[in-house]
């Protein structure tokens, strides 16, 4: 079955590289390498990359200029910003940054792109190949409205539409885990409520301790 993901990855200097490593077989049935007739996978998002996607608070996006330089930036924002509009379209709001504009102008000549959606708590990635749009506010106003985030302070200046052209899971191998203030502040909630139960068991116990002994101070 071919895996649409590594069928775009495998550029003839990939396959040599894996040929000279000693791994062109491993991936021969997937990359493309025997042929690419027959079902394919990885080229639609299904119900788990949709779960995985909006649980995000950002993301990295590469795209390529024409002078052939590669610009990776990190996007954030609220969780669940980029939405899943369909198993082929992904979207966000671009609101107002520094004003660099490298990415939108990068998209303008090469609109190939790479999304890298990273949770670190759990060990898991996600790797995205697409093609990005951008649609000025003023130009589409619902669609802008669409993919704004109520409550979220900024201006929306543009969307970004993303159709997916093909996914891959990574193996969690040397992802370090790390975790944001409202993952620590889930397990702290716990610890807190312990405490707070521990330290009215322990007034509790102080109380009858200082009975019991006026008590037997009195006898």
């Amino acid at each position: 079955m071919l895996h649409k993901y590594l069928e775009l990855a495998s550029t003839p200097a990939v396959k040599a590289a894996r040929e000279r490593y000693g791994s062109a077989a491993q991936y021969a049935k997937l990359d493309g390498t025997l042929g690419s007739d027959g079902p394919v996978r990885n080229d639609r998002l299904g119900p788990a990359e949709a779960e995985f996607i909006s649980g995000r608070d950002g993301f990295y996006l590469a795209t390529v200029s024409e002078t052939g330089w590669p610009y990776v930036q990190f996007r954030g924002g609220p969780t669940g910003f980029l939405r899943v509009l369909d198993g082929h379209t992904l979207g966000y709001a671009d609101f107002r940054g520094n004003r660099q504009y490298v990415s939108i102008g990068n998209s303008t000549v090469n609109d190939r792109m790479s999304l890298f959606l990273m949770d670190y708590a759990h060990q898991r990635r996600l790797k995205i190949f697409g093609r990005m749009q951008v649609v000025d506010a003023r130009d589409d106003s619902a669609l802008a409205e669409t993919l704004s985030v109520p409550g979220y302070p900024g201006r929306v200046e543009r969307a970004v539409l993303i159709e997916v052209e093909a996914f891959d899971w990574n193996c969690p191998q040397h992802i370090t885990p790390r975790f944001t203030e409202a993952e620590i502040g889930d397990v702290l909630a716990t610890v807190r409520n312990e405490l707070a139960s521990l330290r009215a068991e322990n007034d509790r116990l102080r109380l009858e301790r200082e009975l019991l002994s006026r008590q037997l101070a009195d006898a």
